[in-house]
């Protein structure tokens, strides 16, 4: 096939960070499928990057969007940072690393058939068994292990894993580390298109807006090295730019609410009125520090060895509603002063569900300003009850008879700030999961559908953290990648949710892109025999998916690839899922 071009494609994707890079590998493994794949920011050549301890140096860096907030009334009208990466790997390659699926029940309240935890396990598993190395911090510091025994201490049992069934307790995190080094999304999958003609990289490029016809999303206008043009896509155009990147894209291109974008001398293209909606993220809070009775060592992989995942007390909720850290130094808000490194420890705590909901908003139609983003924290009731639950729970496990080796006497909160829900407006600050800014569900607010397509517009896909309805329980890189996965398999037509109990295999999700079991054909057949035989596997195929509705829509389904390797014998050529003779 001829190499893909640099100014159309079948599939265009826009960021290169955690779904970008997984959608990119996935696609683009059929070669039939021209796959052109845009981010803003370079490679990782920061050394920074890959050194695990250094991640909170990155915050503000040249790898760093750095947005920023809109004044917070309910966190003392304080602006909070929100790093996000500008650079291959998104912000997998600067966030602290940590790999944490979720509760189960999480995705199943999403209430999106094909998006529950059953459906999204088997795309956990593949990610985890194929391109990421996950390690666990087993020489993680001795403060640490204090602070795990604490946890255990005061009531709670330890677990071997937070992605094992049922992830509350003290345990060490899993971390996205190899050979003692960051593995960034980038590092991970972007590999996997060595050498593939029909994938394209475009690196350092811009896109400034989405180009619309009609009803429908044909490209993309963009700027990079070469200046601007335009690149066009026959497939679609798949928005991976995160929760903050995907809707100002939206926006800037006319779609989303349209009294709003009038109001800012934009011209609507399509009304969407939940685009920027919705959004909300994690809150931590630096913090609950301790000064040590001796020097602190530090700690060897990114400070955070351990995330502890709690019960509110007397809930019952299904999922853990407190979230504890432990932290090998001082952290502490611009409210504060922080002791020297060395002297002491935090233990950083928050809440894993909040109810708060806040907005993105563009504040000019300036395509270089800034958007407004607007958590509104802590605007809900219920979060600040939590919150003030969850520095409870760590001031129990900070006074715990396990930590007293390392316990001199406790700084903040400490006696000096006894109005405890002023002191959590001072010490509030982002876990850095923004989500929500681009809904996916059946309502009137939600702006993709269940397949991830854009309402009222086709040729137009959202993938990443702002689709989720709500935020999982702790990081949501790993349900990033999960969605992804599974993305690419709605997008190429493969089978995702086999009805319960079906083991043919025209409804096995097919792992390998090129799937030889489907093309088995006994003995050495002559090539007209062969083609019949792929061809009548086809139709069986074809026979068996089309009254459970499962259309043929994409070039990599079961069908395509039998109909293709019946194309390509036909023709005289090797199958592409037959090994080359030695």
């Amino acid at each position: 096939m001829a190499p893909a071009s640099a100014d159309w494609f079948d599939y265009l994707i826009i960021g290169a960070g955690t779904a970008g890079a997984v959608l990119a590998a996935r696609l683009s493994a059929d070669p039939t499928v021209k796959v052109g794949l845009v981010e803003a920011g370079g490679a990782a050549r920061n050394p920074m990057i890959h050194e695990p301890g250094k991640w909170p140096l990155l915050q503000g860096s040249e790898v760093d969007w750095a947005y920023r907030t809109v004044p917070q009334a309910h966190t003392a009208n304080r602006i909070h940072d929100w790093p996000r990466g500008k650079v291959l790997g998104g912000s997998t390659a600067i966030n602290a690393m940590a790999h944490v699926r979720g509760a189960p029940a999480d995705f199943d309240n999403w209430q999106c058939p094909g998006w529950s935890h059953a459906d999204l396990l088997p795309y956990f598993e593949r990610s985890e068994n194929g391109p990421l190395h996950l390690i666990r911090p087993l020489d993680a510091s001795p403060v640490t292990r204090a602070y795990l025994a604490a946890g255990t201490e005061c009531g709670f049992a330890p677990i071997a894993d937070h992605n094992a069934p049922g992830m509350a307790g003290p345990t060490l995190n899993t971390l996205t580390i190899k050979d003692g080094k960051r593995q960034t999304i980038a590092d991970a999958y972007l590999p996997l298109t060595e050498g593939r003609v029909n994938f394209m990289l475009l690196a350092n490029t811009r896109v400034l807006s989405l180009i619309v016809a009609g009803s429908r999303c044909i490209g993309a206008l963009v700027d990079g090295p070469t200046g601007p043009r335009e690149i066009r896509a026959e497939a679609g155009v798949i928005l991976a730019a995160g929760a903050i990147g995907s809707p100002t894209l939206l926006l800037r291109s006319g779609i989303g609410p349209s009294d709003e974008l009038i109001s800012i001398g934009i011209p609507p293209r399509h009304d969407l009125p939940g685009v920027g909606r919705n959004l909300h993220d994690h809150l931590l809070s630096g913090g609950n520090v301790y000064e040590a009775k001796r020097p602190v060592p530090p700690s060897k992989y990114q400070n955070s060895e351990a995330l502890m995942y709690l019960p509110r007390p007397g809930s019952h909720s299904p999922v853990p509603e407190l979230v504890l850290a432990c932290v090998t130094a001082p952290v502490v808000t611009e409210c504060f002063t922080a002791p020297p490194i060395g002297s002491a420890y935090t233990l950083m705590f928050g809440f894993t569900h909040p109810r708060s909901r806040g907005s993105l908003r563009l504040a000019s139609a300036d395509p270089n300003a800034a958007p407004l983003l607007d958590p509104n924290y802590l605007a809900d009731p219920y979060d600040r009850a939590v919150y003030l639950d969850a520095l409870a729970m760590a001031q129990e496990i900070g006074s715990a008879k396990a930590m007293d080796e390392w316990r001199a006497r406790e700084i903040l909160p400490g006696p000096a700030h006894a109005d405890r829900a002023r002191f959590l407006e001072q010490a509030a600050f982002t876990h850095h999961h923004p989500v929500g800014t681009c809904r996916m569900g059946r309502g009137a607010d939600a702006v993709v559908d269940l397949d991830l397509k854009l309402r009222g517009l086709d040729g137009l896909y959202v993938c990443d953290a702002s689709i989720l309805p709500s935020i999982t329980t702790g990081p949501v890189n790993a349900a990033i990648i999960a969605i992804a996965e599974r993305a690419s398999d709605l997008l190429l037509g493969r089978p995702t949710s086999p009805p319960p109990g079906c083991d043919h295999e025209a409804c096995r999700p097919v792992a390998d892109p090129r799937p030889c079991r489907l093309c088995r054909v006994a003995g050495k057949p002559s090539r007209d025999r062969a083609v019949d035989q792929y061809r009548q596997r086809a139709a069986q195929l074809q026979d068996h998916l089309r009254p459970l509705g499962r259309a043929r829509h994409g070039p990599s389904g079961a069908w395509h690839h039998l109909q293709h390797c019946a194309a390509a014998i036909h023709q005289g050529s090797r199958p592409l899922c037959q090994p080359r003779r030695q």
